[in-house]
């Protein structure tokens, strides 16, 4: 088994490449290209640990090749050392504008090189344990941050009569809507996972109000309607993107378009656009899923009754998406209603 690092040399003399070569076969294992073409080959194939890169070769120069590799995720992080006979102060800053990490005069100096050689190879070790440490805490916070949503969730339907599917079906409604409306794809799953918090704030309302089997009192509306200004309080106490967007689509998913929504009566586009979406999904879902005081409108039900209240409760341009897009939402509720039923 060799445990040695690879270091590919690249130069168009054969003389050089037996040089460096010569200078460096004990303690790694090389690998050898005449040109840039071969040398970007070889690192697709067989990825070196370092590298070491002439500038002046026919065909394409040692710029050209580092810009590509420095391009490429795979190779970006190689680390390559400029071997070259230029020794102009501009073509060693050229060298390290494309990406190099250091640069080495002809004729070469055995103990220098292999000093250089030995400190770059360390310092990209150090680099990827420190990477791989970051990926390991960035996932333990992510799974962490994804438990708290979920339980955020949960806990704004706990004495609800709502099921748990809903937040999640709508959740998935709404990605779906803010994706058809060109919101980039990390845009658009944060606002999945914070729309399933929408109702946070039911945490603060009675039992006897949210369980009520009848119509609300006015006093009892006005108590309910305070959730959104709760689930607001809640979720903004966390400065993360999600749960700031969370607090802003608990805070006016009830807004209308018309302004006649509470809490704070916005009207058209001063509503968030997260906001537009998740009521539009919310009102959606609420209609066809089964409930102890209605049964389940239709899908065709719903729409017509989203039609109807396009202008005045939602954004009329945002209807239009959302019924385009019908197809997929569609798919999205026959799988969350098999997860209800199972």
């Amino acid at each position: 088994m060799n445990d040695k690092q690879t270091i590919l040399v690249v130069d168009d003399t054969p003389l050089n490449i037996a040089v460096l070569t010569g200078m460096l076969e004990d303690q790694y294992s090389i690998l050898t290209a005449p040109g840039g073409v071969e040398a970007l080959a070889i690192v697709e194939q067989t990825p070196p640990d370092l590298i070491l890169l002439d500038i002046m070769m026919p065909g394409m120069s040692g710029y050209e090749v580092c810009r590509i590799l420095k391009s490429r995720a795979a190779s970006a992080d190689i680390p390559v050392i400029f071997v070259s006979a230029l020794t102009e102060a501009n073509d060693e800053r050229s060298g390290f504008e494309v990406g190099a990490v250091d640069y080495v005069t002809k004729p070469v100096k055995i103990d220098l090189v292999k000093a250089r050689v030995k400190s770059h190879l360390a310092l990209a070790n150090q680099q990827r344990a420190c990477r791989k440490m970051v990926e390991e805490r960035t996932r333990e916070l992510e799974q962490t941050q994804r438990a708290a949503i979920v339980m955020l969730g949960e806990a704004g339907h706990y004495n609800d009569s709502d099921t748990g599917v809903h937040i999640w079906r709508m959740g998935a409604y709404s990605g779906a809507l803010a994706r058809a409306l060109g919101w980039p794809v990390k845009d658009s799953e944060r606002l999945e996972l914070a729309a399933s918090m929408h109702d946070t704030g039911k945490i603060g309302i009675p039992d006897s109000i949210l369980k009520a089997p009848r119509k609300l009192t006015e006093e009892e509306w006005e108590i309910m309607k305070t959730h959104a200004k709760i689930g607001f309080q809640i979720l903004s106490e966390s400065d993360t993107p999600i749960f700031q967007l969370a607090a802003e689509v608990a805070h006016y998913h009830h807004e209308k378009w018309d302004g006649s929504g509470y809490p704070e009566s916005l009207a058209g586009e001063t509503i968030p656009e997260s906001a537009r979406i998740v009521a539009i999904a919310d009102v959606f879902d609420a209609l066809t899923m089964n409930r102890p005081y209605k049964k389940a409108w239709s899908s065709e039900q719903a729409i017509e009754l989203l039609k109807k209240d396009a202008g005045s409760h939602f954004d009329p341009r945002l209807i239009d998406v959302f019924i385009s897009n019908l197809p997929e939402v569609l798919e999205i509720k026959a799988y969350w209603d098999g997860k209800e039923i199972g």
